[in-house]
């Protein structure tokens, strides 16, 4: 195995621990981990076309304004140029956001994950209603 390959293998492997940690830090209203994995200058697009800032995200899921009570990721796809990320996958959730009851959404994402002083952070997330 040549070097380039293991490094990249390493930032894949890193980039989807992220992104886990994203998913169950959603799942658990866990708004310190959340602040830790989001960049200050997050833009997160939802499917409806409503845009948010880091700190309107993050509110979100602490007040339950967006309450995920399960996520689960599939057709994961992982790719690193350079200290930027990308990551495409179906999103597929049971919710129960304030004033609409529960609910599923199955979304595509694409998120896209800068390495800032040793520690990936979110700065961009985008979803799209899938069939």
């Amino acid at each position: 195995m040549d070097k380039p390959f293991a490094q990249n293998a390493k930032l894949i492997s890193e980039v989807t621990q992220a992104t886990e940690q994203l998913r169950k830090a959603m799942v658990d209203a866990d708004t310190v981990t959340l602040d830790k994995l989001t960049s200050a200058e997050l833009t997160y697009g939802h499917s409806s076309g409503k845009l948010q800032t880091k700190k309107e995200f993050i509110s979100d899921i602490a007040t339950g304004a967006s309450d995920f009570v399960s996520i689960d990721l599939t057709e994961q796809q992982v790719k690193v140029v350079g200290n930027t990320a990308t990551v495409r996958h179906i999103l597929s959730a049971a919710t129960n956001d304030k004033g609409k009851g529960p609910s599923t959404v199955k979304l595509g994402i694409l998120l896209v994950w800068i390495k800032n002083k040793g520690q990936w952070q979110l700065l961009a997330r985008q979803a799209v209603k899938v069939p």
